[in-house]
């Protein structure tokens, strides 16, 4: 299972990936940089101009290594990846259960019941180790609205429903974020969540490390053969993972977010490797790109222990085992889907 952790990324435009042996080679204007074992690779990540052979395509395909497109920027094109593993009844048994709305919306309370737990555990913890630096006050009340949110969810609700509760749970939550950042405070503002594009240098950050969450996610459901594009909150449309989507709800506040709020509270990024673009868009330098990719490979090699499982295990292995459990779930193996909750 090791080998899900580790993703290679590609920043460097102008680099060439080809096959030598059992090997991925990185070249760059015709000097090898790197080469690694294909074992050792879960997946590679390739941003902006980066070239592959079709030797080394085919080869990541048979040895079930996912390879990602995306821009310079961080916005995803597409995926390259083999043949879908696993059992075809337990993607005939999703399908079935996406299409049964009182079973999606069972699934979807259990998700939104990890999302909601987790960004209030983020609230908490500031409270309790930046009480001198924030705004108690402001932060509490959110934290007590997250804990409505939950109450709420101990009802069996619709689907409608539990989307306007998600919605006000992020709402809640994303009002203090803000009050969240105890550094560099005049470089670093956050009034409200936004995308497609971000317009200031903290959205640019947890938009690209949304890509990255997402990018491992989608990969580490394939891999046990669930299909990624049907979810069960977020609904089919043509183009979007929904199931990725789904997952991803409940390491959004653990993963990414908490990662923001450590690389700019550290100090490890600074307002000046961030540049606007005509358009209004935020966009990172390549320095800063690598110090966040950097950071977020390290964070999936840090240990905790799996609140279900009841074992200690790398942070980047968390979305493998949670596939495991939905797929389990799905077999009917267990009685419902144990959701991620961080403690």
């Amino acid at each position: 299972m090791k080998k899900y952790l580790n993703t290679l990324f590609i920043t460097t435009q102008g680099a060439y990936l080809s096959k030598e042996g059992e090997t991925v080679v990185v070249s760059v204007e015709k000097e090898v940089k790197l080469q690694a074992p294909i074992h050792t690779l879960g997946s590679i990540v390739c941003f902006g101009n980066v070239m592959l052979s079709p030797f080394l395509m085919g080869f990541c395909a048979e040895n079930n290594v996912t390879i990602s497109f995306l821009t310079e920027y961080g916005h995803f094109l597409a995926r390259v990846h083999g043949k879908t593993s696993g059992n075809v009844l337990l993607r005939r048994e999703q399908y079935r259960r996406a299409d049964d709305m009182k079973y999606a919306s069972e699934i979807a309370r259990s998700i939104l019941i990890g999302k909601i737990s987790n960004s209030r555990t983020v609230l908490q913890r500031a409270i309790r180790d930046h009480s001198d630096k924030i705004n108690l006050e402001e932060i509490s009340n959110a934290s007590k609205n997250l804990s409505s949110s939950l109450r709420h969810l101990e009802n069996n609700l619709e689907l409608d429903v539990l989307r306007g509760i998600e919605g006000d749970s992020a709402h809640s939550y994303f009002s203090v974020f803000d009050h969240l950042i105890v550094a560099q405070k005049n470089d670093f503002k956050f009034e409200e969540r936004n995308r497609r594009p971000p317009l200031d240098e903290v959205n640019c950050l947890l938009s690209f490390l949304y890509t990255l969450l997402a990018h491992d996610v989608r990969s580490a459901l394939e891999s046990v053969g669930l299909d990624s594009y049907v979810g069960f909150m977020h609904r089919d449309r043509p183009g979007r993972p929904g199931l990725a989507l789904d997952i991803m709800e409940e390491f959004r506040a653990f993963l990414p977010d908490r990662l923001v709020l450590s690389l700019i509270n550290r100090e490890q990024v600074q307002k000046k490797g961030f540049k606007k673009s005509e358009s209004g868009a935020v966009l990172m330098d390549d320095d800063t790109r690598k110090i966040v990719l950097v950071a977020y490979q390290k964070r999936k090699q840090e240990e905790i222990m799996h609140p279900f499982i009841k074992e200690t295990v790398p942070v980047g292995l968390l979305f493998y085992i949670q596939a495991l459990l939905l797929s389990r779930h799905l077999r009917g193996d267990l009685d419902g889907y144990p959701v991620f909750i961080w403690r």
